[in-house]
């Protein structure tokens, strides 16, 4: 696969093929004391792509990331890079690079010295690091700035510089943990483009530790959503939203409509649990259920009403149960006090019930 890069083309590598996964883990396991923070994960990351690791604190993903790094060494299993088992070596063994949530920047160096320090340390000459680290920063559009100091820095600027300073050394993997949590909403997601796009640019393999689902959903190629030190389900966005494989990835991705096994049997005659995006969900205010064939319909009371920007989160009690939000993009036909308690129809098209085989 060829890779554009700060310093030229990846493709002569024989090792840097597209059939080589840039990162496979195997079995991978790390315990502190009789705590299993990474449970027997395996997992291959794709040559050129950008895949998010998802999931709360202490799901395990943070762990899995400075173990790729080498920050930490496994209690068993192995990591590859490129097809090179780099499972006991030292983080400068290893051709990767991290960028944290606190950038770590040296307060007392410009820009430019900022940049190039990793490349000072690797012996490189003083003009073509500075060329390299020049162009690094271009790279991130801030070429014009390079004699300025971090603290004259706004914060995103401050995380572009990070990405140019683990950049500028031509990593074949680039380790990204949460480097947009310490930034406000607007900026996060302005970042979350500029990211991608930077990402897409270089060709580089990225691999991103977020909780924040939207993160997730927005940048990534492909997401491994983790809990209990394992991988629940990897998918691209598309699949992890619209196809979950199990109660926590329909909970934890986005807002799901869940139907335990009291439900599903009421309304579709078969066992198992099933979950319904709210925007999936349509309201009928006059409390009419439709009968068009393939529509499961439900009466219910409106419990409440939020409101939520874009859209209007109007909580529903179904007769029957379970409670369920429904997303209405439309204006409501009344106040919000006036609407609580009001009965009315739910319904949805019954191809866009997820089933969840692992609870079948």
């Amino acid at each position: 696969m060829s890779q554009t890069v700060l310093g030229g083309d990846r493709a002569a590598t024989p090792s840097g093929t597209a059939e080589v996964p840039a990162i496979r883990l195997r079995n991978l396991v790390k315990r502190f004391g009789e705590t299993a923070a990474v449970d027997g994960v395996d997992l291959d990351i794709r040559q050129g792509e950008f895949f998010s690791m998802l999931g709360p604190s202490g799901s395990g993903k943070t762990t899995v990331l400075r173990l790729i790094a080498g920050f930490d060494l496994p209690t068993s299993g192995t990591i590859e890079l490129e097809g090179r088992d780099v499972s006991g070596m030292a983080p400068f063994q290893r051709d990767v690079n991290t960028v944290f949530q606190d950038y770590a920047l040296f307060p007392h160096m410009s820009l430019l010295d900022n940049v190039a320090y990793g490349l000072r340390v690797r012996g490189m000459a003083k003009q073509e690091r500075r060329e390299r680290a020049v162009e690094a920063l271009d790279r991130v559009q801030l070429g014009k700035f390079v004699t300025r100091r971090p603290a004259q820095l706004s914060g995103g600027q401050r995380q572009r510089v990070a990405l140019a300073r683990a950049l500028v050394v031509e990593p074949k993997v680039l380790l990204l943990d949460e480097p947009l949590g310490a930034l406000d909403l607007k900026l996060r997601q302005q970042m979350q483009l500029e990211l991608k796009e930077l990402q897409r640019s270089l060709g580089i393999t990225f691999i991103f530790v977020t909780h924040d689902q939207e993160e997730a959903l927005t940048m990534s190629d492909r997401i491994g959503v983790f809990n209990n030190g394992k991988i629940a389900q990897t998918g691209t966005a598309h699949e992890i939203y619209r196809r979950p494989t199990g109660p926590f990835v329909a909970n934890f991705v986005g807002t799901s409509n869940l139907f335990g096994a009291d439900a599903a049997g009421r309304l579709y005659g078969r066992g198992g649990q099933f979950v319904v995006r709210p925007e999936r969900l349509a309201i009928g205010w006059d409390g009419a259920t439709p009968s068009d064939d393939g529509v499961t319909a439900v009466r219910g009371t409106v419990a409440s009403v939020v409101y939520v920007g874009h859209a209007t989160q109007v909580h529903v009690a179904l007769e029957g149960g379970p409670a369920v939000v429904v997303l209405v993009g439309a204006d409501l036909p009344g106040a919000d006090d006036d609407l609580l308690g009001r009965s009315v129809a739910v319904s949805w098209a019954d191809r866009d019930a997820v089933w969840l085989p692992d609870a079948a």
